[in-house]
This record gives C-alpha cells, sequence and structure tokens, in this order.
C-alpha cells in the first residue's frame, strides 16, 4: 500500500482540521457528480489522487454482476444513448473546474493535502461496463478531442474494463484511438471459473476474459485489476490464488505486456445482500501481492 498516500488522507481524533476519511465511503470520497450526469469527480488511491471519470454507462448496464459493487441493478433502467454534446460540455467544465483550482473552494475539500486535488486522470468508467456503450468509439473520439484541443494541460486517459468486451470491432477502434501515455486497466478476480462466478457473476468465461486481456496486451501495456473481497468472514482460498497467480504465469508467458498488478479489496458499500462482501485485511492482501511478484515478477502493489 501508498503508506504516504494513506497517511495524507488519514484523520486525526483531536478534532484538529484535518481531511478525515469517512469510513464508509472509498478513501473518504464518493463520487461526485456535482449537477454533472456524466462526468464526476473522485479521490482514487489507484490514480494517486483526484481522477475525473467519464460514466459511459449511466443506465447502469453491465455483463456483470460483482458481488462487492456499490451500484444496485435491482430496477433496469430504460436505454438511452449517450449525449456527447452534453458529455463533452460537462468534461471541459469539469477540467476547467479543477485546473483553475476550485475544489479547494468546496468546504468537504479544504483540509485535503494540495497534491492530491491535481488531476491525475481521466478515467472511462461509471456505473457499469464502459464498453457496453453502444457509442464507445464515438465517446473515446470526444474526449481525445477535448483532450486534444489544448485549452487544459495533457492528461491521462484510463479505461477501466473487465475486459469481456475488449475483442469487439467498436471497442478495438475505440482503443487504437488511445495514445502511448493512455492506460487500460483490466479486471482479473479471479483464477477458476468457480470462482469468477461466485464472485463477478459475469456472462462471459474467465478464458474469453484471458484471452481478450492476452489480445490487447500484446499490443500494448495494461494493469492488472484484482479484487479480493472477504465473503461471509472468509478469506479467497489459498487454492484460488494459486489459479489465480497461475493466470498471471499463462498471460505473461504468452507475451501480455502487464506494467502493473494492483491489489485490493471492496472499500464501498455493496448493493448485494445475499452475501456479506467485506474488506480483506492488509495482511492478507499483502500475501497476495507478494505470492504474485515472487511468482511471476511482475510488479504488484496493495491498495
Amino acid at each position: 500500500m501508498d503508506q504516504n498516500f494513506a497517511e495524507r488522507l488519514k484523520g486525526a481524533d483531536d478534532g484538529s482540521s484535518v481531511y478525515r476519511p469517512r469510513i464508509d465511503r472509498a478513501y473518504g470520497e464518493t463520487r461526485n457528480f456535482f449537477s454533472n450526469k456524466y462526468i464526476y469527480m473522485v479521490i482514487s488511491q489507484r490514480a494517486g489522487g483526484l481522477a475525473l471519470g467519464v460514466n459511459l454507462t449511466p443506465t447502469k448496464v453491465c455483463n456483470f454482476k460483482c458481488v462487492y459493487c456499490e451500484i444496485s441493478r435491482d430496477v433496469q433502467l430504460p436505454e438511452e444513448e449517450v449525449d456527447l454534446d452534453r458529455l463533452s460540455a460537462e468534461l471541459k467544465k469539469m477540467l476547467t473546474f479543477v485546473q483553475a483550482g476550485k475544489v479547494r473552494e468546496l468546504p468537504e475539500y479544504r483540509a485535503v493535502p494540495e497534491e492530491l486535488l491535481q488531476l491525475k486522470m481521466v478515467s472511462l468508467s461509471g456505473d457499469g461496463e464502459p464498453t457496453l456503450c453502444p457509442i464507445f468509439h464515438e465517446a473515446v473520439n470526444e474526449v481525445i478531442h477535448v483532450r486534444a484541443q489544448g485549452d487544459i494541460p495533457f492528461f491521462k486517459i484510463v479505461l477501466i474494463t473487465n475486459a469481456s468486451r475488449l475483442d469487439n470491432p467498436q471497442v478495438k477502434k475505440g482503443i487504437a484511438l488511445l495514445s502511448h501515455q493512455d492506460e487500460i486497466w483490466a479486471k482479473l478476480d479471479a483464477g477458476t471459473q468457480e470462482y469468477m462466478n461466485k464472485i463477478n457473476r459475469p456472462s462471459v468465461t474467465i478464458d474469453k476474459v484471458i484471452s481478450n486481456i492476452l489480445e490487447i496486451a500484446k499490443e500494448r501495456p495494461v494493469v492488472i485489476q484484482s479484487l479480493f473481497p472477504m465473503i461471509n468472514d472468509e478469506e479467497p482460498p489459498a487454492s484460488e490464488i494459486e489459479q489465480y497467480i497461475a493466470r498471471l504465469q499463462q498471460l505473461k508467458s504468452a507475451g501480455a505486456k502487464i506494467q502493473l498488478v494492483q491489489i485490493y479489496s471492496a472499500h464501498r458499500p455493496t448493493a448485494t445482500l445475499e452475501l456479506a462482501c467485506r474488506h480483506l485485511s492488509l495482511k492478507a492482501l499483502s500475501a497476495i501481492a507478494s505470492s504474485v511478484r515472487s511468482a511471476t515478477g511482475l510488479r504488484a502493489e496493495v491498495f
């Protein structure tokens, strides 16, 4: 874990005016949409500070139903196409707001260390799987167009995905627009289909996910995001961690360029009631990361 980041976010118990994260929120901050429909702001440990998110699935459509997800999908929302003009306008507004230092003027951010209020990235993510957006290619192009206008300093774009549709032609067209400074963060929470079914409850197989990650990771480096929750007071089985590490070894041996493996756990209140999902201990997460490093030689960090 980035201890410096954790210390900067850690509140005191003496009543002093320091930034104190609420324990029911991820790293002390919920996603803040302000009055926007598509663009939100969040302080993210994995981003290393402030990030703007582009919600490409405001209707909450997703082909996974992860037990640790905070988004409720009990009510199906009507389909609607992303309004690219509104998305662009909201993104420009929020970029200007952040770059002008206006975040500091908000009461809930006044005690946040200055370095955590610097924009680290713009993520393509949201309330569901972003690559399910019917106009994904056009949406990526719109974000890149905003960046290319030069009114705001260059920002990194990060696609956060469950990797289920990285082989989709329109998704591949969108990814092809990304620069070498941009990144893809691909989810891999399991080593076996059985455990993936338990944790992610997906509409695709783990072999499909591995194949998609491998295809894109041969072309450009990827970050692997792996969330390991405590389920009904039980840690992930040791045998599952072994199979998960074997999947990473499989990817690396086949030529996948993996720049980082992010090991973390559930941080937000979940929408799932049938399973008790809690944060896995730092000790357990660190042990997983250590095993990844020693077995694969890959860089692994705990968040």
